[in-house]
């Protein structure tokens, strides 16, 4: 891991290196606290579709989270932008995770390490999360339950977690994400009412959920 101290596009922000193997790098931006209270990556949206660390969505999450006093590192999964690699159908892009969870936990040091992911970024952050008991928190912004399967996370242990979708959310059925919430009772679940996959016009809300699960992962551990 390479650390470059140079200003990011978020106060407080510095852009990074995040060292894959087989000879990928991702760009990254890490905010860190002086003191953080926790940790938290966080996974952009689909790479072959637009998604980059600079979407709105994973922007007003970085935003939120630093000032709940959490650091934060998103990156652009490999093949986007400056980052190394090709797009790899959401196999490699799980290394991409595990490797910036590594980088996290060296910078921030002890503390609750979680992951936050929007879209295919949720996908990412199931996959991941689901996984390792080492993650404790998860936020799942918009998960394309109609395109992906998110079937790992019903033996997922109870720890903050945060399901989130729109009203209008052609990928994520309400249906489906209800059933989805119903296997995850201790879950906080959030429908943003009129809002769509992007969240046009509805991130203040959306930023509003994102609030209390950095405030309830950054409490959970106090």
């Amino acid at each position: 891991m390479g650390l470059d101290r140079r200003p990011g596009a978020i106060i407080g922000e510095n852009e990074c290196q995040i060292e894959v193997g087989g000879g990928v790098v991702l760009e990254a931006r890490l905010a860190s606290p002086t003191a953080p209270a926790g940790a938290l990556v966080l996974c952009h949206p689909h790479p072959l579709y637009g998604g980059d660390m600079d979407n709105p969505v994973i922007v007003r999450a970085a935003e939120v989270c630093a000032e709940a006093n959490l650091a934060t590192l998103r990156f652009n999964f490999r093949g986007v932008g400056a980052s190394g690699g090709r797009h790899g159908g959401g196999r490699e892009e799980q290394d991409d995770v595990r490797a910036a969870l590594g980088v996290l936990a060296r910078v921030t040091g002890p503390g609750p390490l979680g992951i936050l992911g929007y879209s295919f970024g949720a996908w990412m952050a199931a996959l991941v999360g689901g996984r390792d008991r080492t993650v404790g928190g998860l936020a799942l912004i918009a998960p394309p339950l109609g395109l992906y399967d998110f079937g790992g996370l019903a033996g997922l242990e109870p720890r903050p977690l945060l399901l989130a979708t729109g009203s209008r959310d052609p990928y994520c059925p309400l249906d489906a994400f209800q059933a989805l919430v119903a296997r995850l009772p201790w879950a906080s679940a959030r429908v943003i009412e009129g809002a769509d996959h992007f969240f046009f016009g509805r991130l203040h809300p959306l930023g509003e959920a994102v609030r209390a699960f950095a405030e309830q992962f950054r409490d959970a551990r106090a």
